[in-house]
């Protein structure tokens, strides 16, 4: 069955006078980082090179996920998104999948310490007390995978949709991991035995983390704007495999 429109490679999801939003496939840079330091391609110059111009990040997403990222293409527009970022006011949607079977639905309220990248924070003066930090999740649909791993034979696996008040780095990785439901293919968070589950059994060394849909004030008309992405294939085939298509398309179809 054909599934919502699927992609591998950075693509143009969005554009006007205004900003441009792009979808940026997993183990892809935002931008250039002191921590890797031999990637050679990076969402911005990519994006830029795309369009012919000029692009200013609003916000970022981890190397690690995919989907929807979004750029200014003038100054006034970049602070006007900036804001909008920083006082919380757009609304950001992720999917995830997680081991175990989670509530129907959640609020995590845990203020989240700064995490500092070893390099690229090393001279930065961040905050040292603990921040705010809250996500809403739903439980989309939970599934089971007939593969053994250490004393049971059947695995549980819940599929999430994500509303990340605040944007803590690492946020949603951090909190689901708090709860004790990381998400399959983290590898600083995660459970390293489901990881190596899903690598050998699908053969894809990604995080089962994507954003799907951004909705904001546009920075020129004032109007409330709702861009979606989505899904890489690789994570379409993954959810497919486990049976959680029709979770999948239902979501997308109420975003």
């Amino acid at each position: 069955m054909q599934t919502q429109c699927q992609l591998d490679s950075l693509q143009i999801l969005y554009q006007d006078e205004s900003l441009v939003a792009i979808h940026k496939p997993a183990a892809l840079l935002v931008h250039r980082s002191p921590i890797d330091k031999r990637e050679t391609q990076f969402a911005v110059q990519l994006t830029r090179d795309l369009i012919g111009q000029d692009v200013f990040p609003v916000h970022r997403l981890d190397k690690a996920t995919s989907g929807l990222l979004l750029f200014a293409l003038n100054k006034d527009a970049a602070r006007h998104l900036s804001v909008q970022f920083m006082d919380h006011s757009l609304q950001k949607s992720y999917i995830a999948l997680v081991r175990g079977w989670t509530q129907d639905y959640g609020e995590i309220d845990k203020p989240l310490l700064y995490k500092k990248d070893k390099y690229g924070d090393r001279d930065k003066q961040e905050p040292t007390e603990a921040q705010e930090a809250f996500t809403a999740y739903h439980t989309l649909a939970q599934t089971t995978l007939d593969k053994p791993l250490g004393k049971f034979e059947q695995q549980r696996y819940s599929l999430l949709a994500l509303s990340p008040k605040t944007g803590r780095k690492h946020q949603i990785r951090r909190h689901l991991n708090g709860i004790s439901h990381p998400i399959i293919g983290d590898v600083n968070y995660g459970d390293r035995n489901h990881n190596h589950l899903f690598n050998d059994w699908r053969g894809y060394h990604r995080l089962y983390l994507a954003a799907t849909a951004l909705e904001f004030s546009h920075p020129l008309t004032e109007q409330r704007t709702c861009i979606q992405a989505p899904l890489q294939n690789d994570f379409v085939q993954t959810l497919n495999a486990l049976n959680l298509e029709c979770a999948m398309l239902k979501y997308f179809q109420t975003l």
